[in-house]
């Protein structure tokens, strides 16, 4: 079988410490608007484009659609969102980084996606310094941190996980053709079904992020790491 020639990452929970801060943000934006939402709901859809969260929410609290307090939610929650990442420490996961240089060290693409909108995705890679050598369609080449970044932003519809389309645009915008020479890699079961979506080789799991073992273990996936750490072992033999 051929190599191994990218790993998609999530971001909160993955390789981003999530410390629940981004339920958090949720929730403000929800007190703030009249929203009732329970933390463990909120919780469960961690992973999706975020507008789609308060969509869901609010169709549950009214009954039907209403896109001005949708609209209402969404734009408070951004704005507690971005400043928060942009006063906050903003740290990889444990084992991040080496396991980026591992990936690095035998010409593995590293691929970020996420259910964060571009400007706070951008936010948070500029504080990671992995905006570094990206070009405007946020590629970058063999030297820079990561290779590839992908939102719910540049897709139609803003359709984010559990599609496969952020998976299939970083195949797309790196030359990559075969799905089988891909990994997804990421804390919710909405990362699981993207990466089983896409068709990837391996769609696995990390179990110290926003979701436990149990959590991820009732949903498809190849494996269930707990931590990055334990990613090189995984891949050696692929």
């Amino acid at each position: 079988m051929a190599p191994v020639q990218l790993v998609v990452f999530d971001m909160a929970g993955t390789t981003v410490q999530d410390q629940r801060e981004v339920e958090a943000c949720f929730m403000a934006a929800a007190e703030k608007t009249g929203l009732v939402a329970d933390p463990a709901q909120v919780n469960a859809m961690m992973g999706l484009p975020k507008r789609r969260v308060f969509e869901t929410l609010w169709d549950q609290q009214l009954g039907q659609r209403d896109e001005a307090q949708v609209d209402q939610s969404y734009q408070i929650f951004r704005g507690i969102l971005e400043a928060h990442y942009q006063t906050q420490p903003v740290v990889p996961t444990a084992h991040c980084l080496e396991v980026f240089d591992w990936l690095h060290s035998r010409g593995i693409a590293i691929g970020l996606n996420t259910g964060f909108y571009r400007e706070v995705t951008d936010i948070i890679l500029d504080r990671l310094g992995w905006l570094q050598g990206l070009n405007g369609d946020h590629v970058g080449g063999v030297d820079s941190p990561i290779q590839v970044s992908v939102t719910p932003s540049e897709i139609y519809r803003q359709e984010g996980r559990p599609a496969p389309y952020m998976i299939q645009k970083a195949m797309y915008q790196l030359g990559i053709t075969d799905p089988q020479r891909v990994v997804a890699v990421g804390d919710t079961p909405s990362d699981l079904a993207a990466g089983i979506n896409a068709h990837c080789r391996l769609a696995l799991g990390v179990t110290n992020g926003t979701h436990t073992r149990a959590e991820l273990a009732a949903h498809a996936h190849q494996g269930l790491l707990a931590s990055l750490a334990e990613l090189p072992g995984m891949l050696k033999d692929y």
